[in-house]
């Protein structure tokens, strides 16, 4: 069953994650990436790709909170999209072409949201209710930097805060 040694693992690949890319050298393929050439035109960016993720995920985590919650294959279909959500946002984040110190903060925040795609995809392999609910717990500790991240971006682009949940 999940435990507590995980939760720490999980602490533990936060902070690495975090470390990662606050030290990275900040180099990316610029083949790949999108030119942009106003704060206003990142903004535009970002909020499509953020609103397309978010709301994504409540279509996915609303039924895991409440008709999926106690049905493990089903439960196992919504990780699974959600992953596949976190993923293809961190995709699309990376071919944002961001001035350097907000590309330093949406390097943490791909970090932190692939540690939480992998955790949620470790979750979605939950072999009963109570691992599942484990891990439940687990992916909301996830959500913390995440949320950090978020408004860390969202700040330097010139946007409110994003709203909660």
């Amino acid at each position: 069953m999940a435990g507590s040694g995980r939760s720490r693992s999980i602490a533990i690949f936060m902070a690495l994650a975090l470390l990662g890319a606050g030290c990275g050298s900040g180099t990316h393929t610029t083949s790949m990436r999108t030119p942009v050439t106003s704060a206003r035109a990142l903004a535009t960016k970002y909020l499509a790709i953020a609103r397309a993720g978010n709301r994504r995920l409540e279509d996915v985590f609303d039924p895991l909170e409440d008709r999926d919650r106690n049905n493990v294959p089903r439960a196992d279909a919504d990780l699974r999209s959600a992953a596949a959500t976190e993923r293809l946002f961190d995709r699309r984040l990376l071919a944002i072409s961001f001035p350097p110190s907000t590309e330093r903060v949406a390097r943490t925040l791909y970090a932190v949201n692939q540690v939480r795609a992998r955790l949620t995809t470790a979750a979605a392999k939950s072999p009963s209710v109570p691992v599942l609910h484990e891990y439940q717990r687990e992916l909301k500790v996830a959500n913390i930097p995440v949320e950090q991240a978020v408004k860390e971006i969202r700040a330097r682009l010139g946007l409110p805060p994003p709203p909660s949940s």
